[in-house]
């Protein structure tokens, strides 16, 4: 069995070139194959023993270890699709299948005369298990509730990410034909494809999680992947607030702000937090509200009962059934919803979504791609200006003005952190242009031990434009959250 799978790497110089000469036998450990006569003799002696002290004895062995583990694994693997019925695995249990493929391995590690510790058995029964009913190495990431982001460079890199900090994994894939089976294997069971003709692909793993892979010839250096792993309990505005992520009295407004109707507005980059901050600030709508949600993968975890979700499709392999965010919301329009929310707009779209909210459906919420405020305000133009059609500045401006109440703006720090970093209030036109004044800002005022971000949610002292609003609704906030302490 062994020997059927193994990979004949580095004998197969050592047996051609030692009978050529005799003086070859004496310097067959050098790493020269090439030039055996003029180079080993003389780098033997010298050269091996200076490149040895470059890794610790304990780091070689330790990586010699894991290379032959994972070579046991994938033999293992393979005498497991010899052995298995597969057509009956679904049927199995998992108890079941796990003892058929550990009397499978035990058989097969007897076979090819491999010793393994107990931790070591049961470490690579678990692999196979994985391997064969889910994602191979990808499964103990995904079990890792810590673990937000898997990011694959190639089937020897696969970055993670924890507390806002990405780092390089010890986990691998065998070879880039592992890596581009699991990833088949993904698009597969949601019926989609990825190959040469169709190089890159959108889906969604089972838990709900983003997943995104691209392939070769696109991919220059092997496949690229990344995952955005789906939260299976949100973080309650209570939580954010005791991470840090904002203050109470940003909350209370916050509270005020969503359940009295104000459309609002989540800007932020690429994993700043704003679907976290979405379904924190949905927690305020009140249970008797019909809400729609229009997703582009579904993420928003939200707990009302009256709720109606939906998600777009993209196009068949054929081009064909393709069903937009922008499609579902205009039939979201005659569904009767009192708000509408958008997991993020990013196109055509726009439009429907800045008309729902002044036409009705107040109280509705989106999320956008921008680093601030005033650039969240430029960002809606520009998708106006791609969508075709042909509408004056100063009207997109105008609608954008009278849809827009509030933009929250939260961005991830340098230490990993995720801040929500300005609370903006657009009150009118002034002159052609959008005229804004921020309520709650954070500042920076240094760095700490370990890289950390020092810094401080203090109110502008501007006091909120819908305060009167607020408390026409029963949310008479006191003019203190909006002025600065001493401290402050």
């Amino acid at each position: 069995m062994f020997k059927r799978y193994s990979k004949p790497a580095t004998k197969k110089p050592t047996v051609v070139k030692a009978p050529a000469s005799p003086t070859a036998k004496k310097p067959a450990v050098g790493i020269s194959v090439e030039k055996p006569k003029a180079v080993v003799p003389v780098q033997a002696p010298v050269q091996a023993p200076v490149a040895v002290p470059t890794k610790s004895a304990g780091e070689t062995k330790d990586q010699k270890r894991k290379d032959r583990l994972m070579d046991v694994r994938m033999q293992m693997h393979k005498r497991l699709l010899e052995t298995l019925n597969l057509a009956a695995i679904d049927k199995a249990t998992e108890s079941d299948l796990r003892r058929e493929i550990s009397a499978v391995t035990m058989d097969g590690l007897q076979e090819i005369g491999i010793v393994l510790n107990k931790t070591e058995r049961d470490d690579l029964v678990q692999e196979l298990v994985d391997e064969v009913t889910g994602l191979g190495p990808l499964e103990p990431l995904l079990r890792d509730d810590d673990i937000a982001d898997i990011l694959i460079n190639g089937h020897k890199q696969i970055f993670i990410e924890k507390s806002g900090k990405l780092t390089l994994s010890d986990v691998r894939f065998a070879d880039e034909k592992h890596l581009l089976r699991v990833i088949d294997k993904i698009v597969s069971a949601v019926g989609r494809r990825v190959d040469e003709s169709n190089p890159y692909v959108d889906a969604r793993l089972k838990d709900g999680s983003r997943f995104n892979a691209i392939v070769p010839p696109i991919a220059v250096d092997g496949a690229l992947v990344s995952i955005r792993k789906f939260k299976k309990e949100k973080l309650s505005i209570d939580q954010l607030a005791a991470f840090g992520a904002f203050t109470e009295e940003m909350a209370a407004y916050l509270q005020a702000a969503v359940a009295t109707r104000l459309n609002i507005i989540v800007s932020g980059g690429t994993g700043s937090g704003k679907t976290t901050t979405l379904n924190a600030l949905s927690s305020f709508i009140a249970n008797d509200e019909r809400i729609a949600t229009i997703e582009d993968t579904a993420e928003l975890q939200l707990q009302q009962t009256h709720l109606a979700r939906m998600e777009s499709r993209p196009a068949s392999v054929e081009g064909t059934g393709a069903v937009t965010q922008e499609d579902c919301l205009r039939n979201a329009l005659r569904m009767r919803p009192d708000r509408i929310i958008v997991g993020e707009t990013r196109g055509s779209e726009v439009l429907d979504m800045l008309q729902a909210m002044n036409t009705g459906h107040d109280g509705s919420m989106t999320t956008i791609h921008a680093n601030n405020a005033r650039d969240a305000i430029a960002r809606l133009e520009n998708m106006i200006a791609m969508t075709g059609v042909d509408l004056p500045i100063s009207a997109s401006r105008a609608q954008i003005a009278s849809a827009v109440n509030l933009i929250v703006q939260v961005k991830r720090l340098q230490d990993g952190s995720r801040r929500m970093t300005s609370i903006t209030e657009i009150v009118g036109m002034e002159g052609g242009i959008i005229s804004m004044q921020e309520i709650f800002k954070y500042e920076v005022r240094g760095t700490g031990e370990g890289g950390k971000i020092i810094g401080d949610f203090t109110p502008t002292g501007m006091r909120s434009s819908y305060a009167d609003r607020f408390k026409q609704w029963g949310y008479d906030l006191p003019a203190s959250i909006y002025t600065k302490t001493a401290a402050q």
